[in-house]
């Protein structure tokens, strides 16, 4: 399959178990010296005339001695939201089934479309592109089996249900970890590869639509300007890996209005050229404001 973004349009306590069939162990109560035969259970002899005339005062049959503690069962309790952390793998493969192309052993384009829609959600929203990078998809279009079963066992579903339960935690995560956003964004330039082709170069095109979709959370200030620059410049072809993985740098280290901007900073060379022609435009706009300025006072005057 090509870059065609057509499919994408549209880690306890232990807690005690309370539970009635689970019953404690212990041992009988024993007494070292129980009462004689002759003398009631609950009355036991205050003593005991011994054949010498001395007394012995007799242990109170409270006395309880136990050989061991009592046994008490206990359980981990399951982690909150946890309770389908072992997806079922004849689920997941069943599932695959439902979408996979009937001459491949992949859900291609129009699988994937449906699948969409079952979960209710466009095939070009933020959390089709999480889904693809928790599969570890290669390519658009294509999910194999291998992708769909390790991913979905790795987010803990085997049904859509538990797929769409899952997609906004995914959002929150990536939203809220840095880490893992910088994992998503590398995974984005890759996943927009023709790998079939062996491509290495994402085309313009295809990176503006990519930034856009990624940067759904997390959105750097500058990020409309970047690429209203690219669009502006046809003769801007490609996007390397290294352009793209800088960019991320790139776009917390200026600022929001590239004061911050280093030019002995070494940027790749098509971040110099859009501070410069960024450059050009603030300059461009105070020269139309004093001309509009200049302009107003002769009115005046007249």
């Amino acid at each position: 399959m090509g870059n065609c973004l057509t499919c994408f349009k549209e880690p306890t306590n232990p807690a005690l178990d309370s539970s009635p069939n689970c019953r404690k162990e212990e041992m009988p109560e024993v007494q070292l010296y129980p009462a004689p035969s002759h003398v009631p259970a609950s009355t036991a002899p205050s003593e005991t005339l011994l054949s010498n005339g001395n007394h012995l005062t007799a242990i109170p049959e409270t006395t309880i001695t136990r050989f061991y503690p009592r046994k008490t069962h206990s359980k981990s309790a399951p982690a909150m939201g946890l309770s389908d952390s072992k997806p079922s793998d004849a689920k997941v493969n069943q599932l695959f089934d439902q979408y996979k192309d009937s001459s491949d052993d992949s859900i291609l384009a129009e699988g994937i479309e449906q699948l969409c829609k079952d979960l209710g959600v466009s095939p070009d929203d933020f959390k089709i592109l999480l889904l693809a990078w928790k599969l570890n998809a290669e390519q658009m279009c294509r999910f194999t089996r291998a992708e769909f079963v390790s991913g979905l066992k790795a987010i803990r579903a085997d049904s859509i249900k538990s797929i769409q339960s899952r997609l906004p935690e995914l959002v929150s995560e990536v939203d809220q970890n840095v880490e893992q956003f910088k994992d998503l964004y590398r995974f984005t330039f890759r996943f927009g590869l023709d790998s079939a082709s062996g491509q290495r170069i994402l085309p313009t095109d295809m990176a503006v639509l990519l930034w856009r979709l990624v940067f759904t959370v997390r959105e750097p200030p500058i990020l409309s300007r970047w690429l209203a620059f690219l669009e502006c410049h046809q003769s801007v072809r490609g996007i390397p890996r290294d352009t793209w993985n800088m960019f991320l740098n790139f776009s917390e280290a200026v600022g929001d209005d590239l004061s911050c901007y280093d030019d002995n900073e070494a940027w790749p060379s098509l971040f110099d050229d859009f501070v410069e022609y960024e450059n050009d435009q603030a300059n461009q706009n105070i020269s139309k404001e004093k001309d509009c300025e200049g302009l107003i006072i002769i009115e005046q005057k007249d």
